[in-house]
């Protein structure tokens, strides 16, 4: 795991330009810290990846990525490249995206091959709309209204989901039974 954490801080630092210094200004983290982290002598703690991670304005998980697997995002975005027209014509509706978020759009198909820039365009104010829902849904889960919630969720699943799917347990975890 640390292998992991210390080369991809590297591959983040290297594509922002930043040195040790800029981003231990960044994420407010100690330059030992991350000199540590780079040479794979120390484990990070928590708050520490949530640091560097929004320093580097990337999600924690990104340290994790085996280097190995980063392949594919070459490949996705080289057969994607109006992906980045689109982003440069229209930042407004790509603000907060992450990597993953990014990653996610390159690696979608249009009608018969790449996307256009509507195509793009379209994806892209879809998983907006996605992860606003999510994010609503998320508030509405730590509400007194969650079984409500879930139940109309799980209602919603099992209708749409082959019943050779959909007739397993309950979604997610369930609270210990009495």
């Amino acid at each position: 795991m640390a292998d992991h954490v210390g080369t991809n801080l590297r591959r983040l630092m290297t594509r922002l330009g930043l040195t040790i210094d800029d981003l231990a200004a960044r994420a407010r983290v100690d330059r030992r810290t991350i000199r540590a982290l780079l040479a794979g002598e120390h484990r990070p703690h928590a708050r520490t990846l949530q640091r560097l991670a929004a320093g580097l304005g990337v999600l924690p998980d990104e340290f994790f990525v085996d280097p190995a697997q980063l392949v594919y995002r070459c490949f996705d975005r080289d057969t994607n490249p109006v992906v980045a027209e689109a982003v440069q014509n229209h930042p407004e509706l790509f603000r907060g995206w992450t990597e993953a978020d990014f990653d996610e759009l390159h690696s979608r198909f249009g009608t018969g091959g790449p996307l256009t820039e509507e195509g793009a365009l379209a994806a892209a104010a879809a998983m907006n709309r996605n992860r606003t829902t999510h994010e609503q849904l998320a508030v509405l889960l730590e509400t007194s209204h969650a079984e409500l919630i879930r139940g109309i969720v799980e209602a919603m699943y099992r209708k749409l989901v082959p019943s050779d799917l959909g007739d397993g347990p309950p979604l997610g975890p369930q609270p210990p039974s009495r």
